[in-house]
């Protein structure tokens, strides 16, 4: 059985290494955020942030029943605006987690998809998979950041400590 406490836990130290990424793009000049890097199919340091940060809110929508699928993506290309979505997602998903018991959390529930497809899935597997997901898209910043000519700074990974 999953806590609440514990997919919590996970949660923040998930969003504190998220908000760092976003402040080290914030240090580049502004027309790198916006610069492809090939092989990737979200090919901005921009796009890779927005797309994290929009799967866990479409995530816990569909957990509560909503579909998030609005692209709002011009409203937030900036290191700033990201920032801001990422606070608003977390804090909903932390209101969200903390509405849960743990029965609650562990026990699956049927949601239905953007697609309408439906599926029973538990909310702490839907949390973990933003949790996750989160941290494969920084590994795709790091490697972009690389192929652009700029370093990614060690410790972002999952913070123990």
């Amino acid at each position: 059985m999953y806590t609440t406490d514990a997919l919590l836990d996970i949660h923040a130290r998930t969003h504190a290494s998220l908000a760092k990424v976003i402040a080290h793009v914030a240090t580049l000049p502004p027309a790198e955020w916006t610069r492809a890097a090939e092989g990737f199919s979200y090919p901005t340091l921009v796009s890779q942030l927005q797309h994290v940060i929009a799967a866990e809110r479409y995530w816990m929508g569909v957990m509560q029943g909503t579909l998030r699928v609005d692209d709002d993506a011009a409203a937030h290309e900036t290191p700033a605006a990201l920032e801001a979505l990422r606070a608003d997602v977390a804090a909903a998903t932390r209101a969200y987690v903390g509405s849960l018991s743990d029965a609650q959390a562990s026990t699956p529930t049927t949601i239905t998809k953007w697609n309408g497809d439906q599926a029973d899935i538990a909310p702490a597997h839907a949390v973990l998979r933003t949790q996750t997901h989160a941290f494969q898209h920084h590994g795709e910043i790091a490697t972009m950041l690389r192929q652009l000519g700029h370093t990614f700074p060690s410790m972002l990974d999952f913070p123990v400590v």
